[in-house]
């Protein structure tokens, strides 16, 4: 998420990128209120207005009881307009993919999902991702010229430096692979738009940011749901299991995009199982929707992913929930940790499994093992957004990208603004 920049600058020196930032934000919405908070001239304000009035990024609205700081009849309210552009975003998983065309605020114009899987590599994921993105554009109304950025999540832990992910467990084939290019391209054969993208930036086309699924969808419900929470962990178990977290409204990614991958923490009752990562004793290959698949298989109830363990809990199935449960008291125990650690204020539960069983069973060992100072501001919640979360972080995070104060500065010169 864009800080505030214009903390980073002498007021006077405020661009109208930092005006932009302002307005966005809520702190100042008037041209006394920008004049007030930057201490630029009402001449100067209204020069760096309309470089952002002609990008048509900026409207005037209807005036509010803020007026001047020195009296008078209201201002006009000034406010960000989200007509002007639409973003692309993509929730890819193992086995399946969802993808939307989002407003710049977030409001879902069109929608896809279906089967693909990550197993047919990233040539052909991302050929058909392109495809998607064609059709979903007419249901929508908007051409591809409209498209101001992609979105991508994607189920491994990704550099964010290069949008390349880097030794993802559950996705052969796709270590060090240029998503950002292959995905560029897909876009602009698909829909004639774009050109070749080659950087996050977009030199070439549309910009096209990528993150791991997790994160995105940590960052969806905490902007959404929980704004005020200065510390948010997300857990999503699926198929693999990962974690999200947001401080002070921003990702955390670690160094090189490794933080949350807690499915790869060593447990005890893991020992002789084998994970997809090649160790053993992974809490991924006891605990993931994975994991329970293969254990309900052998139990003589056929399931194949964390899908067809969702399916099986919603219909009650006995078995089902009993290993849901247990393998929820073994993410819990590894959370108490991570409780410990971070002192969050909103833990939430995501994924396949993550229902009344589950919930249950993390609640039980998360509670037992965690001191209690760290659990006295902590609510234990499942996701609100359910599998759109991913979709609505992949869309924030373009927007807060290309409308940070320095990138729209450099954005306006580049449309001679």
């Amino acid at each position: 998420m864009a800080g505030d920049r214009t903390r980073e600058r002498p007021r006077s020196q405020a661009s109208a990128g930092d005006l932009l930032h302002l307005v966005r934000s809520g702190r100042a919405t008037t041209r006394g209120a920008l004049q007030e908070a930057t201490g630029l001239s009402r001449a100067t304000v209204g020069q760096r207005l309309d470089r952002l009035f002609r990008a048509g990024w900026l409207r005037e609205g209807a005036g509010g009881p803020a007026g001047s700081p020195t009296g008078g009849r209201p201002s006009l309210r000034l406010e960000f307009d989200d007509a002007h552009a639409v973003v692309l975003a993509v929730s890819l998983d193992t086995r399946h993919a969802r993808a939307a065309v989002l407003t710049l605020t977030g409001e879902l114009l069109a929608e896809r999902s279906g089967a693909l899987s990550v197993d047919e590599g990233p040539e052909r994921v991302l050929g058909a991702l392109g495809g998607w993105f064609a059709g979903l554009l007419k249901e929508a109304g908007r051409t591809a010229d409209a498209v101001c950025g992609i979105g991508l999540g994607v189920p491994g832990p990704v550099d964010s430096a290069t949008g390349r992910v880097v030794q993802p467990p559950i996705m052969p084939g796709w270590d060090g692979y240029d998503i950002r290019g292959r995905l560029g391209r897909a876009f602009a054969e698909q829909t004639g738009g774009g050109g070749d993208v080659r950087d996050a930036d977009g030199a070439g086309g549309v910009p096209v940011l990528v993150d791991n699924d997790a994160n995105l969808m940590a960052y969806g419900e905490q902007r959404t749901g929980h704004p005020d929470c200065a510390a948010f962990a997300l857990v999503k178990v699926s198929t693999g299991i990962g974690a999200g977290v947001v401080v002070g409204g921003r990702i955390y990614r670690g160094i090189d995009g490794g933080a949350g991958d807690i499915g790869h923490i060593r447990v005890p009752e893991g020992a002789g199982a084998l994970c997809r990562c090649g160790s053993y004793g992974c809490l991924a290959a006891v605990a993931s929707g994975r994991a329970l698949a293969r254990r309900l298989t052998e139990a003589g109830v056929p399931a194949e992913s964390g899908s067809d363990v969702r399916e099986l809990l919603a219909e009650g199935h006995p078995e089902a929930v009993r290993l849901a449960r247990e393998a929820g008291r073994s993410v819990g125990e590894v959370l108490a940790t991570v409780v410990t650690l971070l002192n969050p204020g909103v833990l939430m539960i995501a994924g396949d499994l993550a229902g009344t069983p589950f919930l249950t069973g993390v609640r039980e060992l998360l509670y037992q093992r965690a001191l209690p100072r760290s659990t006295a501001h902590l609510d234990v919640v499942t996701a609100r957004l359910g599998e759109r979360s991913a979709l609505v972080g992949a869309g924030a995070l373009v927007v807060e990208h290309l409308y940070a104060p320095d990138r729209a500065e450099e954005r306006l010169a580049a449309l001679g603004l």
